[in-house]
């Protein structure tokens, strides 16, 4: 389950993927609220693992 966590890094590594003005979003070019859009998605992903590990892999 701790692959998922690969997920933030890889969406984010490859900047030409995101360095784009449209589509826009209330008026922030895509370069911005993409990269602000992985803050929550990476806490769920965080969230997720710390849950579906096992008390003795916490440690």
């Amino acid at each position: 389950m701790w692959i998922l966590l690969l997920l933030p890094f890889v969406g984010l590594l490859w900047v030409p993927f995101y360095n784009l003005v449209e589509p826009s979003l209330f008026g922030f070019p895509f370069f911005y609220w993409y990269q602000l859009a992985w803050v929550p998605i990476s806490s769920l992903l965080i969230w997720l693992v710390y849950r579906s590990s096992t008390p003795d892999e916490t440690r």
